[in-house]
């Protein structure tokens, strides 16, 4: 399976057809085409964060409404997908092998990062789903190591998707705002030259390792937790040598944002 990382959009706003994710709605509902249909999906969300990375095994996730200030209707979303226990222990028994410290979580069911871009892209819910948390250090070589390990399960016909924002600064100070554009430009440029560029993959880990020295890098992320998920796509990427394509480059809000496609 390809490799799939995403900009999941501002809350349920996809779901809401705001006019301001025109563009990504239409990017969600229609890059399946360019995916070979996967035995199941698993989602690095950054909106999941524990002491080690942790695996869901609910059998049957419920609905987590991690976001505020939404009208009411926003809170009786459903996405009726199965979890898949026995996959969990595999992906933990593989991470483990690996030297991830790993838990398995039996109770969590889908935060938004899951299920606002799957109901937009299978929105049958007819696919198992695993959801993988991000670990609290944000260690950026750490989150490349759990995408190498994770790589094996791609070759396994899953695919891997990596749900978060190439952008993601929620508080521009207002000084900054006639800015943000250009800075946001300036570091998605960099990251696409990073990701896309004809330099070696060990170059791009370390340049990716050290996103905080990009132009504006602490600006695009003033905490990386959307960024990360990035980072273990392409590790699995890496471990398989998957070429890879920008598949998403659009203003949204005026600010920059990227997806990336690795086959």
């Amino acid at each position: 399976m390809p490799i799939l990382y995403i900009p999941h959009g501002g809350g349920p706003l996809p779901l809401m057809n705001d006019v301001n994710h025109k563009g990504l709605i239409k990017f969600l509902t229609t890059i399946i085409h360019e995916l070979p249909q996967p035995k199941a999906i698993i989602v690095i969300t950054a909106h999941w964060e524990e002491s080690e990375v942790t695996i869901s095994s609910n059998p049957t996730p419920g609905m987590l409404f991690d976001y505020s200030g939404f009208p009411p209707q926003t809170y009786q979303y459903a996405y009726p997908a199965k979890g898949d226990p026995a996959l969990a222990k595999r992906i933990q028994y593989t991470l483990e092998q690996q030297g991830v410290s790993t838990s398995l979580d039996d109770q969590r069911g889908f935060d938004h990062g899951t299920f606002v871009p799957l109901m937009l892209m299978y929105p049958d819910a007819a696919l198992p789903v695993i959801q993988v948390s991000l670990q609290k250090d944000l260690d950026p070589q750490l989150h490349i190591n759990v995408g190498k390990a994770l790589a094996e399960f791609s070759t396994q016909g899953m695919l891997i998707l990596g749900s978060g924002s190439s952008f993601h600064n929620m508080r521009i100070p207002e000084a900054l705002t006639a800015q943000a554009p250009t800075m946001s430009q300036e570091f998605n440029q960099w990251l696409n030259n990073t990701i896309t560029g004809e330099t070696s993959w060990e170059k791009k880990a370390d340049a990716l390792s050290r996103w905080q020295e990009a132009p504006h890098g602490k600006f695009a992320h003033p905490r990386e937790e959307h960024l990360l998920p990035l980072h273990v796509c392409f590790g699995a990427a890496q471990a398989l040598k998957l070429s890879v394509k920008n598949v998403f480059n659009q203003p949204f809000y005026g600010i920059h944002v990227s997806a990336f496609l690795w086959r």
